[in-house]
């Protein structure tokens, strides 16, 4: 019997944690607006899980994009660390995570906003929201 793969992470100062369990159902890029401006950075990358494969530990605050998100932050360091939707998924970024070459993107959304001198050829692209 194989044990699922259990990954660690959090918010800078360690008050908001989270561990995840098993493999994650895709890891992408975001190039729009919104994850531009909360990130601070030129695109936003993560990692979905199903949301019962995700355990969240400590304090946070959120805030909505829209009516199907929501944003969720550490409320001491101000780390972003995570989305939830209103379905089964979370949405986990990836710089969030303890470890380093965990997981290798295979699309990026909103390539209509990507900066110019971004090259990504080896990844399925859409213009805006993944179909």
């Amino acid at each position: 019997m194989t044990q699922a793969r259990i990954l660690t992470g959090g918010c800078a100062c360690g008050r908001l944690t989270f561990e995840t369990k098993g493999e994650p159902k895709r890891v992408g890029l975001c190039h729009c607006l919104t994850c531009r401006k909360v990130s601070g950075a030129a695109f936003n990358a993560f990692v979905i899980f199903p949301v019962d494969q995700v355990t969240i530990s400590g304090e946070m605050r959120g805030w909505s994009a829209t009516p199907e998100s929501e944003r969720c932050f550490c409320p001491v360091c101000g780390s972003q660390v995570f989305d939830r939707d209103a379905g089964d998924e979370i949405e986990i970024k990836l710089g969030a995570f303890d470890g380093t070459n965990l997981f290798t993107p295979t699309y990026e959304a909103w390539t209509k906003r990507r900066e110019d001198w971004l090259c990504t050829p080896d990844l399925k692209s859409f213009p805006e929201n993944r179909e």
